[in-house]
């Protein structure tokens, strides 16, 4: 089959199930964002460690949720499936007009800066708006920086950032020894926004690297569970020092 073909197979399979399946009858879309989001994290994990194959079904489990949030809007005459494909073909080429108009082709700096300027024609009253309030704190700090840095909002340098951070760690400190928790937590706010920023500057994405190192503590951690548990030992009853050794040991292992 082409994949026309399977598509339609998708969205007819889709609407049997919310015929006949009392699971599927039962989805709003509401019920339905949850696992939508735990779907996308599935395939964002398939392309960190490259598993193509687990890509590929995960793409699918997403397909799916689209298939079924699009046959929910259109069982409540809310919207059709056309309308989506309509709608997501006419903004490409709308924002795109270096490629499908008369523009000139352009690098990528200008084409982010008129990406944002389409958008505010669009109807948008804000630069730093379209950004998902319910976004991971790091992505969302990320993506609000690089919205204002589009119009010239930004610093100059890393270096410049880096002032900043180590500015922002003296103020948490003084708001931590003051006593005061909510002037502590927003410092604390403050310093994080601060370090995203260092890391645009140092083309790192934050949520990655934060994921990463989460990543490596587990591992590290796993790695005195296993030898506690080679040992005999119990580690609620294993002191801090020892702790610390086998850990000095996972980070040599690796």
């Amino acid at each position: 089959m082409s994949y026309e073909e399977e598509f339609k197979r998708l969205v007819d399979i889709v609407g049997r199930l919310r015929q006949e399946c009392p699971w599927d009858r039962a989805q709003t879309h509401e019920s339905l964002r949850q696992s939508f989001i735990e779907e996308t994290y599935e395939a964002i994990e398939a392309i960190d460690h490259h598993h193509w194959e687990e890509l590929r079904d995960e793409l699918g489990d997403v397909l799916l949720h689209i298939a079924l949030q699009t046959a929910i809007a259109e069982e409540q005459k809310e919207f059709t499936l056309d309308e989506v494909i309509h709608h997501i073909n006419e903004k490409l080429i709308r924002r795109h007009p270096h490629v499908f108009g008369e523009l000139p082709s352009i690098d990528l700096p200008t084409q982010k800066k008129n990406w944002e300027k389409i958008k505010l024609s669009e109807g948008r009253t804000s630069v730093v708006e379209g950004v998902p309030s319910d976004m991971p704190a790091l992505l969302q700090a990320l993506r609000l920086q690089e919205k204002a840095g589009r119009v010239g909002f930004d610093w100059d340098n890393a270096g410049e950032v880096w002032k900043k951070v180590r500015e922002e760690v003296e103020e948490l400190q003084a708001a931590a020894a003051g006593g005061d928790q909510k002037r502590t937590e927003e410092e604390f706010g403050d310093l994080l926004f601060s370090l995203v920023n260092y890391a645009r500057f140092l083309h790192i994405d934050p949520e990655h690297a934060l994921r990463n190192t989460s990543k490596k503590f587990v591992r590290r951690f796993n790695y005195i569970e296993r030898r506690l548990q080679d040992q005999g030992k119990d580690i609620y009853a294993t002191t801090l020092a020892e702790l610390d050794t086998l850990w000095n040991e996972a980070k040599k292992e690796e």
